[in-house]
């Protein structure tokens, strides 16, 4: 997966190694979306949030052009552009499975797929119990399709 840096500030995340697995090893010890609260839980999270041990996070947010984009998160605080802060919130997402009993999802890779101009519309994260699947569109859909 590509990371990017945040423009306006917060910590920089795990160093990208060059290619689509640089998340592979790491072992993810929650998922949280991140929700507008004045529109209830009802409906998709505006981006989610991969908790990786350790304390880091990775941030998948959706852009208005139905593309992806993957940045380190700031978890446990909200991302910059929550704003105003008091009506965002973190929140597991209920179609997901609970955490495995030893802990963490172990992610042994990664995949991108592009549209016709080579943005990222959909990130797979490919953990040993399964794989997650993030698309964009109008919000994130995230699924959770076992092995």
């Amino acid at each position: 997966m590509t990371v990017e840096r945040e423009e306006y500030g917060g910590p920089a995340g795990r160093t990208r190694s060059g290619n689509s697995d640089w998340l592979t090893g790491s072992r993810i010890t929650a998922v949280h979306g991140v929700f507008y609260r004045p529109e209830g839980r009802a409906g998709e999270p505006e981006a989610v949030e991969f908790v990786i041990d350790g304390g880091q996070s990775v941030l998948l947010t959706c852009t208005s052009d139905w593309t992806l984009r993957i940045t380190p998160g700031t978890w446990p605080l909200l991302p910059d552009w929550c704003v105003p802060a008091n009506q965002w919130q973190h929140a597991p997402l209920s179609q997901l499975p609970p955490v495995p009993y030893e802990g963490a999802w172990t992610v042994v890779g990664t995949l991108e797929r592009r549209d016709g101009n080579g943005e990222v519309h959909e990130a797979v994260i490919r953990c040993e119990e399964g794989d997650f699947v993030v698309a964009a569109g109008d919000t994130l859909a995230v699924r959770f399709h076992r092995h």
